[in-house]
């Protein structure tokens, strides 16, 4: 078994790895839009001090963290065969649906989406978790 958690990544909010490699087997953390600096990429301040969260911009953002987390185990996103999405609110769906048909098309990995109650900052409408098949060689 083979753990990472990345360096020039968003540090995980527990003592868990983003990634950890078992067999031929890649195991993807949730992730979500957060960056580097805490902040989060579709989350943005108005004057009035109040948010505005775009589902369509978070999306992106999570499928490129994983992305990203992945080629540090030379992986791609043709490899991952499992998806869990959690939405805050399923009115969200569609504008999630359609960033990750962008990525993802009927051959790409099965998943499951729901809706929970909240995630682990008021600005995330989203966070994925996944699971991506690449054979040791």
């Amino acid at each position: 078994m083979k753990s990472k958690t990345i360096a020039n990544k968003a540090k995980p909010l527990g003592n868990y790895p983003h990634i950890k490699r078992v067999g031929d087997f890649i195991f993807v953390s949730g992730t979500s839009s957060r960056k580097v600096d805490n902040t989060h990429i579709g989350a943005m301040q108005k004057k009035d001090g109040s948010w505005e969260l775009d589902i369509r911009l978070q999306t992106e953002a999570v499928i490129k963290n994983i992305e990203a987390l992945i080629q540090n185990m030379d992986a791609t996103l043709n490899d991952v065969v499992d998806i869990t999405t959690f939405l805050v609110d399923m009115k969200d769906f569609k504008g999630y649906n359609e960033v990750y048909g962008q990525f993802f098309d009927n051959s790409g990995p099965t998943r499951t989406t729901v809706a929970v109650h909240q995630l682990p900052h008021p600005n995330l409408l989203i966070e994925i978790k996944a699971m991506v098949y690449k054979p040791l060689e």
